[in-house]
């Protein structure tokens, strides 16, 4: 039986961050078939205080991820030979939890995989064109996001609006009591439109609300997803208003 492979970058778990002191670092895993790129992402990511695994195949994350799963995930597409692995992986992923950050970064730029990986839950969909500052400041958007999560407990849980539920401590979305199967980001996005019925939020303010930043494109991708979600538990789901030139809304019923 193949034994899973393993890069650790070093790191001393007892680091500050934004002046912060923290006694266990986030944990996020690289899965990059190129070892220089692999490196020099770990490399940075250490540097801000993170704990970094690393591998170069799918079955050598698929291996590691039935033990334990990270704090974040950082796929390539193409891994050796297996074109589509990252999607596989990603795919495999998300069947293992629902909230689990999922940041593609991949040399392929074209709309159809950019679209196929938002499909299968990814978060962010980036190309390795970007610089390691703007990478990091992704990857810590992201985190924040998370950290909202606990800024919930004590608070008011579960919003409910008209067909739609949203559990705020399970990041769970329940419409007509059924469970809708959505990513991070899209908990956000539907949390950002639904708290304020009627009200437009343009594009930046759901990248905000969101806590990540992409191109219009992308959000459009999103929301279509998002209501093709919503329609498979009512067809007619017709919830999410585009407002061209403004940006969506939710609207009451």
């Amino acid at each position: 039986m193949k034994k899973c492979g393993l890069i650790m970058a070093d790191l001393n778990l007892d680091y500050i961050i934004e002046g912060r002191k923290h006694t266990l670092a986030k944990h996020i895993v690289i899965v990059e078939d190129e070892p220089a790129i692999r490196d020099n992402y770990s490399e940075m990511l250490a540097r801000q205080g993170y704990q970094v695994d690393s591998y170069g195949s799918r079955q050598d994350a698929e291996c590691a991820f039935r033990t334990n799963l990270p704090d974040l995930v950082l796929l390539d597409i193409g891994l050796d030979d297996d074109i589509e692995g990252g999607f596989a992986l990603c795919r495999q992923l998300r069947q293992l939890s629902e909230t689990l950050p999922i940041i593609f970064l991949t040399a392929r730029d074209n709309d159809f995989d950019t679209i196929s990986g938002l499909r299968l839950g990814a978060d962010d969909y980036l190309t390795k064109d970007i610089s390691l500052p703007h990478l990091g400041a992704r990857i810590a958007a992201l985190f924040r996001r998370v950290e909202a999560i606990t800024r919930q407990t004590g608070k008011e849980s579960v919003l409910s609006i008209g067909k739609l539920k949203i559990n705020l401590e399970r990041l769970e979305i329940q419409w007509q009591e059924q469970t809708v199967d959505l990513s991070l980001t899209e908990f956000w996005m539907i949390h950002s439109l639904a708290k304020h019925p009627g009200h437009v939020k343009s594009r930046e303010q759901l990248m905000d609300d969101a806590s990540t930043v992409v191109d219009d494109s992308t959000i459009t991708s999103h929301i279509k997803r998002i209501r093709q979600k919503f329609m498979l538990i009512e067809r007619e789901f017709d919830c999410i208003e585009t407002i061209y030139g403004a940006g969506y809304r939710w609207r009451c019923h």
